[in-house]
């Protein structure tokens, strides 16, 4: 096993980066050229569209992180959903400040500060005026909140379905804290009706297809970083936690390091396209918090096939694509739905979409 830990995988050849790279390209540039198409046109992809597939790519870059923490370490997490709500809420904040005196009451106030009668700013929303202060705290905060806990789980050994277990209600007990007004996090209602991101109004259509792009290169480079990890050294041993975690101590590795690692690495990646989900859906509220949320993104993992790394994006826009349908068509079927595609992946793909298409192509 010693020998195992050492070597490293393959890096894709030069045929596969270059095929990448072309796709990266594709999905990048693809959805702003066809939505710049005359509305007559049969190519034209409405606006609406450009929005719903920005928030796919969104939910892919969070799968990733999932797939390295889960289907690499082992580590099944269900409360992810926490990191991707604080990196929306950092920019929620940004955004709230950017609108200035042009909200409903006319104050340098939230609109929703000035309706529960607040006197002032509250201290941790005066630095959020500043873009980069608040995309470096969508990403730090995540960060900090995952290695406190991830430390004091770890290092107490709690692992397996307990470890999944007191991640559910650390989910559910912050969905309570952002549910109350004293937060200063706009309570129920959350935060909305944002104008403008660095000085460019949402609503405009180069304002959507910069997001959207920023959306879509983001992923790409969740994907190599966790590729990066993924093939290295503490790849190797990261998936010798997660089959023989015993063994691997008495090799002399410490796995609360490696695990604590990884762990803070998927939730930074998660404020991330938190960061990147707020502006183009337009809100951000507590019900982003719901522990519900955080198991679907393990079924994402799970549908396109855990440990493969590209399975999991593909099982976000396959899952999120089907939802957006049902919910339409079959409003009070989708969740039956859900469970029942979850029960047969599990019982008759157990290695997702990924290993399905694998099968038929051998």
């Amino acid at each position: 096993m010693s020998a195992a830990l050492t070597r490293l995988e393959p890096v894709l050849p030069k045929r596969g980066w270059a095929a990448f790279g072309a796709v990266a390209l594709l999905s990048i540039l693809l959805v702003p050229a066809l939505n710049s198409l005359s509305p007559s046109s049969a190519l034209h992809l409405p606006d609406y569209l450009v929005t719903l597939f920005g928030k796919f790519l969104c939910y892919a870059t969070v799968a990733i992180a999932m797939d390295l923490l889960w289907g690499y370490a082992g580590i099944l997490s269900l409360g992810h959903g926490v990191f991707f709500a604080i990196g929306g809420y950092a920019m929620g904040m940004c955004l709230m400040r950017a609108i200035g005196e042009a909200g409903v009451y006319r104050s340098k106030l939230p609109d929703f500060m000035v309706f529960l009668d607040w006197k002032e700013l509250p201290w941790f929303w005066r630095p959020m005026d500043n873009f980069a202060f608040a995309l470096v705290a969508a990403l730090a905060v995540p960060g900090l909140l995952a290695y406190g806990f991830g430390f004091l789980a770890f290092r107490s050994r709690i692992r397996g379905v307990y470890f999944s277990i007191i991640t559910q209600a650390l989910t559910f007990a912050m969905m309570l804290l952002f549910f109350r007004n004293e937060t200063g996090l706009g309570g129920n209602n959350g935060l909305t009706d944002f104008k403008q991101i660095y000085g460019y109004p949402l609503h405009a259509a180069g304002t959507k297809h910069a997001l959207y792009m920023l959306s879509a290169a983001g992923l790409c480079a969740a994907f190599l970083i966790c590729r990066f990890v993924t093939t290295s050294k503490a790849g190797r041993v990261l998936r010798s936690i997660r089959d023989q975690e015993s063994r691997v101590m008495f090799l002399g590795y410490d796995p609360t390091r490696f695990k604590l690692f990884v762990y803070t690495l998927s939730a930074v990646i998660c404020g991330f396209a938190g960061a990147l989900y707020v502006p183009q859906v337009g809100i951000i509220n507590p019900s982003e918090l719901q522990p519900s949320n955080s198991i679907e993104m393990a079924i994402w993992v799970a549908v396109g096939g855990r440990g493969s790394l590209i399975g999991a994006p593909l099982g976000a826009f396959v899952v999120n694509g089907a939802k957006s349908w049902f919910t339409v068509a079959l409003p009070n079927a989708w969740l039956y739905i859900l469970g029942l595609l979850f029960v047969a992946v599990t019982l008759f793909f157990p290695r997702g979409l990924v290993g399905a298409l694998s099968r038929i192509r051998k």
